[in-house]
C-alpha cells in the first residue's frame, strides 16, 4: 500500500489528496474544504470531475482530517498551506491551467490566496461564502483580479444567508452568482450536489479554452 502523502505546513504535517484526471488533466482544480470537514468527504465530488479531464487536489486543512494541528490557525496561515498544495499541482502538470475552489472556510482561504497575486489561477469558485468574508474590502479586491469568478450558494443557507451575498456579489466585476433553490450551506452534500457539480465542471473546463 502506498504511503499517504503529506507535506510540512504551518501547524505540522498536512495531508493532501490527488484525484487523477481520466486520460490526463486538461485543467487542475485545487479544492479547499470547510470547517469541520476533510478531503475524505469529497470523493463523490471529485469523481464527478475527473472523467472530464479535471485533476483535483485538496488538503485536510490544519486541525482537520489527517493533518496535524490543534486548531485551524488564521486564514493567512491556511493560505500558506494552500499555496504549497498549489505548487504540488503545478509541479505535477506545469503547462495545465489551474482553478481554485473553496467551500465556506475554504472560500475565505481561497480569497486570501487569490489576493496575494502570485497563485497563477485562471479562474476561481467560491462556495457558501461566509458572511465574514463577503465584505466590501474583498469585493473591491476580487473585482481587480481580472479573472472569471463563480459563486455558488444555497438560497436556504442559514449559516451564510444569501441576501448579503447577493449584495456583495453584485459589486464584483467578473463574478457570476449561481443560486440553488431548496439548498442550504453544504451544497456538495445536499440533494442538489449533482447540479452544483455540473455547474462547477463546466466553469472549470472554461479555463482550458483559449
Amino acid at each position: 500500500m502506498a504511503a499517504m502523502p503529506f507535506f510540512d505546513g504551518h501547524s505540522g504535517r498536512v495531508h493532501y489528496r490527488h484525484w487523477s484526471a481520466v486520460g490526463g488533466p486538461v485543467v487542475q482544480l485545487v479544492f479547499l474544504h470547510g470547517m469541520g470537514q476533510h478531503t475524505g468527504h469529497y470523493h463523490r465530488f471529485a469523481r464527478g470531475l475527473t472523467p472530464a479531464g479535471i485533476g483535483v487536489w485538496g488538503i485536510d486543512q490544519a486541525g482537520h482530517g489527517l493533518s496535524e494541528g490543534d486548531h485551524p490557525g488564521t486564514v493567512a496561515q491556511l493560505a500558506e498551506d494552500a499555496a504549497l498544495v498549489t505548487r504540488l499541482a503545478e509541479q505535477h502538470a506545469p503547462d495545465v491551467p489551474r482553478v481554485l475552489m473553496g467551500h465556506s472556510l475554504g472560500a475565505a482561504v481561497s480569497m486570501e490566496l487569490l489576493l496575494r497575486g502570485d497563485s497563477g489561477f485562471r479562474r476561481a469558485i467560491l462556495c457558501g461564502t461566509p458572511k465574514t468574508a463577503a465584505v466590501q474590502q474583498t469585493a473591491d479586491a476580487l473585482g481587480s483580479l481580472e479573472i472569471p469568478l463563480l459563486a455558488v450558494h444555497g438560497v436556504d443557507d442559514r449559516m451564510a444567508p444569501i441576501d448579503p451575498v447577493r449584495d456583495w456579489a453584485a459589486g464584483i466585476a467578473g463574478l457570476e452568482l449561481r443560486e440553488f433553490d431548496d439548498a442550504g450551506h453544504d451544497l456538495l452534500h445536499e440533494k442538489v450536489h449533482a447540479a452544483v457539480t455540473a455547474v462547477v465542471r463546466d466553469f472549470v473546463l472554461g479555463a482550458a479554452r483559449p
